[in-house]
């Protein structure tokens, strides 16, 4: 049954209309035109709209297209990464069902020390954690010990992370939360450091959940002497591995 599809993608990522699998394999488009392609590929009507910093061209494609689902790519609005759950939240109230997380659940994950809280008292043990806020003086709690790594307290996929983010000394954690405030405009979560391993697990459903299987992000091209964590250079250089 053919249905018509809205895939809402950053205006930077359309793919060009007659674009190609060859063309698109090393462009930076290449996560949006294989989505659309497949969804292609098995029978639906696909129309890709690119949303930036203005919300009215969803209503536009709404009230003249009348798509029956949204397929959402957009992982910030207005290039602001803690948006993308106001985009979410204006599909609901525009009572179109959509892909991924709903907006109660992507402001629960991007807050780090907020979904820490809710492990802990679901009693999942977690690294203890200090949060410093932008402008807010850095004084390391007793309770954390080095080694600790820096992060922004709301950005993914390793954005802001490197070696340089494990940090083993007071003055290398104040200049790193600096760094952090400096460069993403963001709160600091300060976190002890666990050496392990980073597993990827996808979810699909409502009511009832389909667990697809466990993939690993292979850290085995780091130098030895080298923190094993996935930056944002290098996660996408990274092999990964179902296990």
């Amino acid at each position: 049954m053919k249905t018509r599809v809205l895939a809402l993608v950053h205006e930077e990522l359309v793919p060009p209309d007659q674009a190609t699998a060859e063309e698109a394999a090393n462009a930076d488009w290449k996560t949006e035109f294989d989505v659309i392609n497949h969804l292609r590929v098995l029978g639906h009507e696909v129309r890709a709209l690119g949303v930036g910093d203005d919300l009215r061209v969803i209503r536009a494609v709404m009230d003249e297209w009348q798509p029956q689902i949204a397929f959402n790519l957009l992982e910030h609005f207005h290039g602001i990464p803690i948006f993308d759950q106001n985009v979410v939240g204006y599909l609901e109230l525009l009572r179109i069902p959509y892909t991924g997380c709903n907006p109660r659940g992507l402001l629960l994950a991007r807050d780090k020390a907020l979904a820490k809280k809710l492990l802990v008292y679901h009693r999942i043990p977690v690294p203890d954690f200090a949060v410093f806020a932008i402008g807010q003086n850095v004084r390391r709690p007793k309770r954390l010990t080095f080694p600790l790594i820096v992060k922004s307290l709301t950005d993914e996929a390793s954005i802001g992370i490197s070696q340089a983010s494990v940090v083993d000394d007071d003055a290398k954690l104040k200049e790193r939360v600096q760094f952090i405030h400096e460069s993403s405009r963001t709160d600091a979560i300060v976190e002890r450091y666990v050496e392990g391993r980073e597993l990827y697990v996808g979810l699909l459903g409502n009511q009832r959940l389909q667990v697809f299987p466990v993939w690993e992000l292979l850290l085995t091209k780091l130098p030895a002497e080298a923190w094993r964590i996935a930056t944002d250079r290098g996660k996408w250089s990274t092999k990964y591995q179902e296990k």
